[in-house]
């Protein structure tokens, strides 16, 4: 995929996951992989490099090969504290984030936001019910604007993408593909489909 950019894959594992008893939730196994395992390995040929953000287990990501990105902020401030980390510590350009608990991620997610962001510096998904805006292509000239509005103490994602001119991308024709899993019922029942 050429696209002229390049682009670096994040997936986003360092939350607190509290609706699943507080694991480590992109440690957990899907059909024997490990959730964030399942987003890497669907972005990898999508994206130039890739790296992980977390704050627990971080030998057990390192291990991957890929960068791990801790968050600057105590206290697990959410997604927005781990996108600006991982801006703030790697030299990429251009970063698609994607949570561990998105584990069927379709192989166009990158190209379909590239081709319709217009000019916008943040896009991310809608799947025609609902928008996603921790499946986000950011450009890295939003930090300084992020890390203001984390220090103001605010953390709602969409709210800091369209302050940013950012919009959705419709992937209504592929709505399945952005199912969280965000309980181990919710793991279960994946594994058995």
């Amino acid at each position: 995929m050429n696209l002229n950019l390049e682009i670096t894959g994040v997936v986003l594992a360092g939350g607190r996951a509290t609706r699943m008893g507080g694991k480590d939730k992109g440690l957990q196994l899907l059909n024997g992989k490990p959730l964030w395992q399942c987003v890497a390995d669907a972005l990898t040929g999508q994206v130039t490099t890739m790296a992980i953000s977390a704050n627990r287990h971080i030998e057990t990501y390192q291990r991957s090969g890929y960068a791990v990105y801790q968050d600057n902020q105590a206290n697990y401030p959410g997604p927005l504290a781990g996108m600006l980390s991982a801006m703030q510590q790697s030299p990429g350009e251009w970063f698609i984030f994607c949570p561990c608990d998105t584990p069927l991620i379709p192989s166009c997610l990158v190209e379909r936001l590239v081709r319709l962001r217009a000019a916008a510096p943040v896009v991310w998904v809608h799947d025609g019910e609902r928008d996603h805006p921790a499946i986000a292509l950011m450009h890295r000239s939003l930090v300084p604007a992020l890390q203001d509005y984390l220090t103001a103490g605010e953390r709602r994602v969409m709210v800091f993408m369209r302050q940013s001119g950012g919009h959705s991308i419709d992937f209504s024709d592929m709505k399945s593909a952005f199912v969280n899993v965000n309980t181990t019922e919710d793991l279960q029942m994946m594994q058995e489909k």
